[in-house]
């Protein structure tokens, strides 16, 4: 099976834990997207859908699924996003598609975190993606030189020859280097430098189920 095949299969496992008549939701990137497509053939069975990312709003209103101010919502059963890495234990990097503070805030109002990815994203030690950190831009040159005292190589992500510009009006930092042998903490200390708005560890909410897809199908982890 492709990648694409595999991320299509994991997002079609991801409907069967879609709540009837409620809100859901929706992370961002290219899994994401393969949810949503699958979450379209379902629309007339869910009230809505909170969106991570400007990205992921226009492609659920593309398919006529009303899109809900975060403000609106007070509680969701689910939120389904994928990950760049994860452990066996639920620890996740994420924020490879530069939405990691909204799919933060997101997630944290959903009362289950659905976690949809490919085999290949399950690592025993998180790292080998460059960690994402989302920071405002006033302060990049002073947040790069603490995450150097945390052992990573700091880089500035740019896109088409520019700095990116998250949809908060933010940059991003991605970090290489580092070994995350203890991803909770490490959260907690680059949550705490001055001018980080949030760092693409997802440790201290981690995920609650990973759907994994392998060529023998779709595995499932709860943690």
């Amino acid at each position: 099976m492709t990648q694409d095949q595999l991320k299509q299969a994991v997002a079609r496992e991801a409907i069967k834990y879609v709540v009837d008549g409620q809100i859901v939701g929706v992370g961002t990137g290219s899994t994401a997207n393969f949810f949503i497509d699958e979450l379209a053939k379902i629309k007339h069975r869910i009230k809505g859908a909170v969106a991570s990312s400007e990205a992921t709003a226009a492609r659920l209103r593309a398919h006529d699924i009303e899109v809900y101010d975060l403000n609106q919502v007070a509680t969701m059963p689910v939120y389904v996003d994928g990950a760049d890495e994860i452990t066996a234990q639920g620890a996740m990097i994420k924020g490879g598609g530069a939405a990691l503070t909204r799919e933060k805030i997101v997630a944290s109002v959903a009362e289950k975190f659905i976690c949809i990815a490919d085999g290949s994203k399950l690592v025993k030690m998180l790292g080998k993606f460059p960690l994402p950190v989302e920071v405002i831009p006033m302060a990049q040159a002073v947040v790069a030189r603490k995450l150097v005292k945390l052992g990573g190589e700091p880089n500035l992500r740019f896109k088409d020859g520019i700095p990116l510009i998250t949809d908060n009006g933010n940059v991003i930092i991605d970090v290489v280097g580092l070994k995350i042998a203890d991803p909770v903490e490490l959260e907690r200390q680059i949550n705490q430098i001055t001018g980080v708005v949030t760092v693409g560890l997802f440790a201290q909410q981690g995920a609650d189920v990973c759907l994994l897809g392998t060529p023998d199908g779709v595995k499932t982890l709860t943690f």
